[in-house]
């Protein structure tokens, strides 16, 4: 820069990668601010499958000593028919390198808490239960006015507020999330004795029944079927319409479905999609992660991209960089993640496709292949 005034950040959204580029800003000297506006810092949800490329940042973060004690790592994924027979165990892909896992489940609200406390480590600034109402630019910075009638100058927004981003219209990106005509059911449950990997059985009443240990004594269990008018299921009624739906698979399904019986710890997920091609930014405000971009889970890569946007912005952000062209920086931001997001959005939805159209010859190895071996390559 040409001055030595201090880079000011003001971080909208507290989940993973609003999290993590926070983090990696102050590594790097930068002076945080970060505003989430649920007052618990959404320190909710079941289960998260993480591939290697998402531990990578996280290990760059700082928190993967924490991850690995908290969850569960798993080098294969079973294949299974509806009454739980395995009939194929696959090898998966280590996108974060030989000494990370290839996939590696935990709980996502420990996840969470761990971020947090990695985020007050930091240094950070931290204001919960506060939005952004409006952000004023000019050429030398944001004047952000909060919620709660303050507002506070940055010279640089990164907006991390997730698939329903606020902000991505207040600076005038239209693009919205589509639905993909699935929807996921989801739950944390006790881990059966005898469940040791990722095992997903694809037929009976669901496109897939798949589970995950997500640590020595719990697992997360989803079923995916076509999505419902979700204001014709009582959530009271969501345990016993998972069981239902569990009912026909065998395997280990069994016991999880007995364990269904809370329903406020059931989820149920549309499948959405978002990819705002062009530009991320508009002047000093940038988005990353789910505000930018959205696949459904048959990748099971949604968080590593949004983590990997925060990795790589804060690269671009730190040491020496010249502040005075974040147009061109920024630009350059989109420029580098684009393809590979775009690769990675079409290839979730494609294969969410297929199953929709009952595709019965469909290369879904070759795809799931061919996009792993890119996501190996540093992004």
């Amino acid at each position: 820069m040409n001055d030595t005034r201090p880079r000011t950040v003001l971080v909208i959204g507290g989940g993973a990668s609003g999290n993590a580029v926070t983090v990696l800003l102050r590594r790097a000297g930068i002076a945080v601010e970060l505003i989430e506006a649920k007052p618990d810092w959404n320190v909710l949800g079941s289960g998260i499958t993480l591939q290697g490329n998402a531990l990578r940042v996280l290990r760059e973060v700082g928190v993967w000593d924490r991850v690995r004690e908290s969850g569960y790592a798993v080098d294969a994924v079973g294949m299974a028919a509806p009454d739980g027979t395995v009939f194929h165990v696959q090898q998966d892909f280590r996108t974060g390198g030989d000494d990370l896992p290839p996939i590696f489940g935990m709980q996502r609200p420990r996840l969470q808490e761990i971020l947090c406390e990695a985020v007050l480590e930091s240094g950070a600034a931290v204001r919960l239960g506060t939005t952004a109402e409006e952000l004023v630019q000019d050429a030398s910075g944001v004047t952000a006015r909060f919620g709660d009638g303050t507002e506070s100058r940055y010279d640089l927004v990164i907006a991390a507020d997730g698939v329903g981003s606020r902000t991505r219209a207040m600076i005038g990106i239209s693009d919205k999330p589509e639905p993909t005509g699935m929807a996921i059911w989801r739950v944390p449950v006790p881990r059966p004795e005898n469940v040791e990997r990722m095992t997903l059985a694809y037929g009976g009443p669901c496109y897939i029944a798949g589970y995950c240990p997500t640590s020595k004594n719990t697992i997360y269990a989803y079923l995916v079927e076509a999505n419902r008018d979700r204001a014709s299921i009582d959530p009271a009624s969501y345990a016993d319409e998972m069981r239902r739906l569990a009912a026909p698979y065998g395997g280990a399904w069994p016991e999880i479905a007995a364990s269904i019986t809370d329903s406020a710890e059931v989820n149920y997920t549309w499948f959405e999609r978002l990819l705002v091609e062009g530009s991320w930014h508009r002047g000093r405000v940038v988005l990353i992660g789910d505000a930018a971009h959205v696949c459904p889970p048959t990748l099971a890569q949604g968080a590593a991209m949004s983590l990997e946007d925060a990795s790589v912005l804060a690269e671009m952000l730190g040491g020496e960089q010249d502040w005075s062209s974040l147009d061109a920086l920024l630009t350059g931001f989109y420029e580098r993640r684009i393809d590979r997001v775009r690769m990675v959005v079409e290839a979730s939805v494609q294969l969410g496709q297929w199953q929709l159209d009952g595709v019965r010859d469909a290369d879904a190895p070759g795809l799931m292949g061919r996009t792993m071996s890119v996501l190996m390559e540093t992004p």
